[in-house]
């Protein structure tokens, strides 16, 4: 599923024009990064937790030269899956 298949079938289940629907999408994809850059977490009850982590700077190598090459610090974004998505998945 991308994203217009998404809006696609927010449309269909609420009610709303695919043009309310991408913008409620939208919306809710923009809170969700806003929160995430600021620090914070998104809990989502039943469904999982969007929140970041940090990872430290490295040294790597470069598959086709072999040379050594630095990986900068930085900060990934991570989701935990809640209970109520594991069991519908699940079943």
């Amino acid at each position: 599923m991308n994203k217009q298949d998404l809006i696609s079938s927010v449309a269909d289940h609420s009610g709303l024009s695919k043009s309310d629907a991408g913008k409620a999408v939208d919306a809710v994809f923009d809170s969700i990064t806003g929160s995430l850059k600021s620090g914070n977490e998104v809990r989502l009850v039943g469904f999982g937790t969007f929140s970041t982590s940090k990872r430290k700077a490295s040294t790597g190598r470069n598959p086709r030269t072999g040379e050594p090459m630095q990986i900068p610090a930085s900060t990934q974004a991570k989701f935990k899956a809640g209970k109520g998505l594991k069991d519908a998945v699940n079943k």
